[in-house]
């Protein structure tokens, strides 16, 4: 499958326009590809209550479970500049637990598979197989 990372930032670009960050003054934004073809994008929103601000993987993850689920195959994700930004490790967690096998994010140093950038991660895949 061919990864169109340009259009994949211009989504990402486009979720951040639209992120609610009167706090911290940082929008970002997600935008990922997944394995039926569609693209799914999120937002940061911050909250009064620091803790409880939704990053921009959060909403991106709720934007492919409401649109019909799937895996991710390919995921970028942009400050307010529109530069490429490296998920924090919670939502490596998040982006993980949906991903395809081998899913590529574009990162700050190139292009990196989940497993590069979440070594020997645990989720969903490990308990299919010790399910009895």
């Amino acid at each position: 499958m061919d990864i169109d990372w340009g259009a994949l930032r211009v989504k990402a670009a486009e979720a951040s326009g639209r992120a609610y960050a009167p706090y911290s003054g940082y929008p970002v934004g997600a935008a990922a590809l997944v394995d039926d073809g569609r693209v799914v994008s999120g937002c940061n929103v911050e909250n009064a209550s620091y803790g409880v601000g939704l990053c921009a993987e959060c909403g991106l993850v709720s934007n492919l479970t409401m649109t019909g689920g799937g895996r991710l195959v390919a995921f970028t994700c942009v400050n307010g500049a529109g530069d490429v930004i490296m998920p924090c490790g919670r939502c490596r967690q998040l982006l993980f637990e949906h991903s395809a096998e081998g899913m590529l994010l574009e990162t700050v140093s190139g292009i990196r598979t989940i497993d590069e950038v979440l070594p020997d991660a645990f989720g969903p895949r490990d308990l299919e197989m010790t399910s009895p």
